[in-house]
C-alpha cells in the first residue's frame, strides 16, 4: 500500500512529497522546470557528500524521464525548527555545525558520475556570478521601489561598486561551498546532522557558507551569538589569515544579502510567493551591521542611504 502526501515547498519550483509504501518513508522530489539541476545535479552532489561522510539523502529511484526522483527522507526537524523550540543554549549548536562546516570545507572530490553514468564537475563559483546575483537587487527590488530616472543612475553606481568589492575578496577559490548552507537546509536525524538542499554547490570563497550561516535571514540572532560562531568558526581555521577570512566574509554577507533582497522580491512578483517579504526588513538589518564595520563599503553606504534611507 503506498500514498503521497504534498509537502510544503520552499523558494524553488520544485514540489516535494512524502511517499507511504509498506511503513517505510521516501521524498519524491517533481521538478517540472531545471530538471537537470534540481534532480540529476541535486543526487551529484549528494553523492559527494556521503562519499564524505556527510549526511545528505540518498538516491532510491530516478525517474528522469517523467521530472522526478526518489530520495531518502530526513523528516521534518530542521535545525531552524529546534532552535525554536529548544532552550538548550543555541551556541552548542551552532558549534555542532561549524564541525558539520569545516567537514564539508574539506571535501576535495570536484567530481562525481551522476546516475546517468556521467561525470558531473562542480563549477568555479567566479566572480561574475557573484556579480550576477547582487544585481538581482537592481533587477527586483531596486525597479520597484525607484523611479525610472533615479534607477538608472543607481543602476550604474551600484554595478560599479559592487565590481570593486567583489575584486577586494582576498581569499581563492578551492572551497566546496554549499551556497544556502543555513539551518532551514540542516536536519536533525538521530543527533546527527543531515544537509539538504544542495543542487547549487560550487568551489568558491570559503568564507560564503560561513556568511549563510551566521547571517542567517530567517532566524534573529544577537550581534554577540554572531560573534562567538565566527569565532568558534576561526579558532578551527590554523592555515589561514585571520584578516582575510573577516574581510572576505563581510563583503560575501552584504552581497549574498543583497541579493536575497532582489530574490524574495522576485518571489512576491513574478512567482506570487508573497511571504518572503517579510525577512526583507531583518535582511536591511544584516547588510546595516555590517556595512559599518569596514571603510570599504563608504561608496556603498553612501549610495544605499541616498536612495533607501527608510531601508537601511
Amino acid at each position: 500500500m503506498q500514498n503521497l502526501k504534498k509537502l510544503k515547498g520552499d523558494a524553488s519550483h520544485r514540489k516535494f512529497f512524502r511517499k507511504k509504501y509498506n511503513g517505510l518513508n521516501s521524498i519524491v522530489i517533481l521538478a517540472e522546470k531545471d530538471k537537470f539541476k534540481n534532480l540529476l545535479v541535486y543526487d551529484a552532489i549528494s553523492k559527494i557528500l556521503n562519499k564524505n561522510k556527510i549526511l545528505a539523502p540518498k538516491l532510491y529511484q530516478e525517474n528522469y524521464k517523467n521530472k522526478n526522483i526518489e530520495v531518502e527522507d530526513f523528516g521534518n526537524e530542521t535545525i531552524f525548527k529546534t532552535l525554536k523550540k529548544s532552550k538548550k543554549n543555541k551556541l552548542l549548536y551552532f558549534k555542532d555545525i561549524i564541525k558539520l562546516l569545516n567537514q564539508i570545507q574539506s571535501i576535495k572530490d570536484k567530481k562525481i558520475k551522476n546516475f546517468q553514468n556521467k561525470y558531473y564537475r562542480i563549477p568555479e563559483y567566479k566572480n561574475k556570478i557573484l556579480i550576477q546575483e547582487a544585481n538581482l537587487f537592481c533587477e527586483w527590488y531596486a525597479k520597484k521601489n525607484l523611479s525610472k530616472n533615479k534607477r538608472q543612475n543607481f543602476n550604474k553606481m551600484f554595478k560599479k561598486i559592487i565590481k570593486n568589492l567583489v575584486s577586494c575578496l582576498k581569499m581563492k577559490n578551492d572551497t566546496f561551498v554549499h551556497r544556502d548552507f543555513h539551518i532551514s537546509n540542516l536536519m536533525l536525524i538521530d543527533n546527527r546532522i543531515g544537509v539538504i538542499d544542495s543542487q547549487d554547490a560550487l568551489i568558491g570563497n570559503r568564507a560564503y557558507d560561513l556568511a549563510s550561516l551566521v547571517d542567517d535571514v530567517r532566524l534573529k540572532t544577537s550581534k554577540i551569538l554572531k560573534k562567538k560562531i565566527f569565532n568558534s568558526y576561526i579558532k578551527n581555521q590554523k592555515k589561514f589569515n585571520k584578516k582575510k577570512i573577516k574581510n572576505d566574509f563581510e563583503i560575501l554577507s552584504i552581497l549574498r544579502n543583497l541579493k536575497i533582497i532582489g530574490i524574495f522580491t522576485r518571489l512576491a512578483i513574478r512567482d506570487k510567493k508573497k511571504d518572503y517579504l517579510k525577512l526583507i526588513p531583518y535582511t536591511w538589518d544584516l547588510i546595516s551591521l555590517r556595512i559599518n564595520q569596514n571603510e570599504i563599503f563608504l561608496d556603498l553606504k553612501k549610495l544605499l542611504k541616498d536612495n533607501f534611507k527608510k531601508d537601511l
